[in-house]
């Protein structure tokens, strides 16, 4: 297999003109690999600067998931820390997480971002939405977002052998003019649902004030049960309602 290793857009087009496969951190594809036999061109993008940005607002494909910490979104930053092993996040990709795996343990959290993608087709790049990464499995360079207010995640456990874990992230955005929107994501088993609601709690967007009550979360509650997320059982719904609640309430310490 001849393993190419583009340092430029330019040279990743070029790679994959040439029918090379992109492998991120190969974690997923490895074993398939060895009872199939290996393609004659992978490609990784770990040396193209564009895929290994990692900031407030900007995370790259190629960064592997345990260098996503304190300079991204909280609900970023847990979801990479939930995924796998030690070992699995050392190797393991952005990328891979988001377009190769069936979990997508880091898909909800970026959902709750409103995060576009920038994608790398034959013809260059594009920017599109979560969805059409998720149904058509493109060529991912990374994800960008609006820094939000606060945001939250929380994985369940598992059991061994069993259904892949609840999922719940949560992110309080600023929505212009003194409001402000929530937005939430479940992956309950392989399916992620998501919703937004509008949240007037009367604050500026001052992170170190109180942004909620019991009340207002009450009200946000209810309507994102006319979202997607209304289809969610009961216990699952219980989770996305403590986190919601603890969310509004506490903001500056998420």
């Amino acid at each position: 297999m001849l393993l190419g290793l583009p340092t430029s857009v330019t040279e990743a087009r070029e790679c994959l003109a040439e029918g090379a496969v992109p492998i991120g951190g190969a974690t997923l594809v490895w074993a398939t690999w060895q009872r199939d036999g290996f393609p004659e061109r992978a490609m990784s993008l770990r040396e193209l600067p564009e895929a290994n940005v990692i900031g407030p607002e900007a995370l790259g494909a190629a960064v592997v998931l345990n260098r996503i910490d304190d300079r991204t979104p909280e609900v970023l930053r847990r979801a990479a820390g939930s995924v796998g092993t030690g070992a699995v996040r050392r190797t393991a990709t952005v990328g891979g997480n988001i377009v190769g795996s069936s979990l997508r343990c880091l898909l909800p959290a970026a959902l709750v971002l409103d995060a576009r993608a920038t994608v790398l087709e034959s013809d260059g790049l594009h920017e599109t939405d979560l969805a059409e990464v998720a149904a058509k499995r493109p060529l991912l360079l990374g994800l960008h977002w609006r820094r939000p207010i606060a945001s939250a995640y929380r994985k369940l456990p598992g059991e061994a052998g069993g259904p892949p874990p609840l999922v719940v992230a949560t992110a309080l955005h600023a929505d212009g003019a003194g409001q402000h929107r929530l937005r939430v994501a479940v992956r309950d088993g392989y399916d992620v649902l998501s919703g937004s609601t509008p949240c007037d709690t009367g604050t500026g967007t001052d992170t170190g004030t109180r942004t909620g009550t019991g009340a207002d979360a009450e009200q946000v509650l209810h309507a994102l049960k006319g979202t997607a997320l209304g289809d969610l059982a009961a216990t699952a719904w219980e989770v996305v309602g403590r986190q919601v609640c603890d969310l509004l309430s506490h903001p500056g310490s998420h």
